[in-house]
């Protein structure tokens, strides 16, 4: 059966999509931007803001879900400017545990939603 997952901790969808689905023990996030979910506006800053902004809506989704960073399996990362790779993966490595990082996909889009630099998505076990 799939569940839909909601939190007011995370940006609401500006979409006909879901913050996160949940089912068979999984849990599969949409797409997450660096936006502030108590003002709907992206965070002040550049890539290393809007990554960390962007893993902590992952975050608190993969919460309310009932999981955790340590169960996420794969993220996909979504860049406007493969150049901002470093920066990105610097803010990365501090959501999730050395020696037990989740597999990874990064590549560099041409546009993303409302002209973010970083979109982060996530599969993780509940």
């Amino acid at each position: 059966m799939k569940e839909i997952i909601q939190t007011v901790n995370a940006p609401a969808a500006i979409g006909p999509y879901s913050q996160a689905t949940a089912g068979s023990h999984l849990v599969f996030t949409s797409g997450q931007l660096a936006l502030d979910p108590a003002t709907g506006d992206f965070v002040k800053g550049g890539i290393v803001e809007q990554t960390r902004q962007a893993l902590t809506n992952v975050k608190n989704i993969l919460e309310s879900a009932g999981a955790t960073m340590d169960q996420v399996m794969k993220t996909t990362v979504f860049l406007s400017d493969m150049n901002n790779f470093a920066e990105m993966n610097k803010v990365y490595g501090e959501f999730f545990t050395e020696g037990a990082y989740p597999a990874r996909s990064a590549v560099e889009v041409a546009r993303l939603p409302k002209d973010a630099l970083v979109e982060i998505e996530a599969l993780a076990l509940k």
